[in-house]
């Protein structure tokens, strides 16, 4: 069983927490296929990890401490990218307003491979960074074609490798990043159970095939060098089966899977009743 939960808000819609809590209330296995953070904005974040000679983010230590499994948050999440404000209100490399990427780790990080790093040949890497990674082994790139190119060679082998984890586990939560529909091409529509559209306040139930039906036919918008669905515009399709409330959690209640999964209870009874186990 998969359960994909998924922002229908942009910034911010709360799908770690949420997904957080349903790993405590399903003892689920979590992945983020892919997530970000930005060297400003979440400077502490990035000095944790790159302490260790490492690039991963909060969302996925979340999840891997959620859990509770022992796995590194790099084993749920075989693609992190790492941002930076561009000055002056530019645009970077992949046609983001205001910032650019700088590098790319793609890799679970395991005992016998190591990760590849891909680097932003247009753009200065912090001291910080290139201190920390072996950049010097990182793949460059200029151009958006040259993006595009080594998404078929790199990131899709990799993609696919997670796909074939996720569809072999017992109960899987898949998080997505940003208001993207599908994080995971590789995945099995038909292995999708449920799906929790999450935003300030309330979470959106629908059936993980009509879901998937509905991104099939939505209109795509291209993001980060590929042509993506949003979660909004998947919804156009949908009536949802229910929505439900999401009480406002502190700062506490959000740190403790356990209360959060108190808290979430009725929107995790309607998410599990969708995908047929209640």
């Amino acid at each position: 069983m998969i359960l994909l939960v998924v922002g229908a808000d942009r910034v911010d819609a709360g799908k770690t927490t949420f997904s957080v809590g349903l790993l405590e209330r399903t003892g689920a296995a979590g992945y983020k296929p892919r997530a970000g953070n930005d060297f400003w904005f979440d400077h502490d974040d990035c000095q944790r990890a790159l302490s260790d000679g490492r690039l991963y983010g909060k969302d996925a230590t979340r999840l891997a401490t959620a859990e509770d499994c022992g796995r590194r948050p790099e084993e749920l999440n075989p693609v992190h990218r790492l941002w930076r404000p561009t000055p002056d209100d530019g645009t970077g490399l992949l046609g983001k307003s205001d910032r650019e990427f700088l590098v790319d780790r793609i890799g679970r990080l395991d005992d016998d491979t190591a990760p590849t790093y891909v680097r932003n040949a247009t753009a200065d890497i912090p001291d910080a960074v290139a201190d920390a990674l072996p950049l010097e082994d990182a793949i460059p790139v200029e151009t958006v074609d040259e993006c595009n190119e080594l998404a078929e060679q790199r990131y899709v082998p990799a993609f696919e490798e997670l796909a074939t984890e996720i569809e072999s586990s017992t109960v899987a939560v898949v998080e997505s990043y940003s208001d993207i529909a599908q994080p995971l091409q590789s995945l099995d529509p038909a292995a999708i159970s449920a799906v929790a559209a999450v935003e300030p306040g309330r979470a959106s139930i629908y059936p993980g095939d009509r879901y998937c039906r509905a991104a099939e036919i939505a209109s795509s918008s291209p993001k980060d060098g590929t042509l993506e669905k949003r979660v909004p515009d998947v919804l156009d399709y949908l009536e949802p089966l229910e929505r439900v409330h999401l009480p406002a959690l502190g700062s506490a209640e959000r740190a403790d899977s356990a209360r959060i999964a108190r808290a979430y209870d009725a929107a995790y009874d309607a998410l599990l009743n969708a995908a047929g186990t209640l």
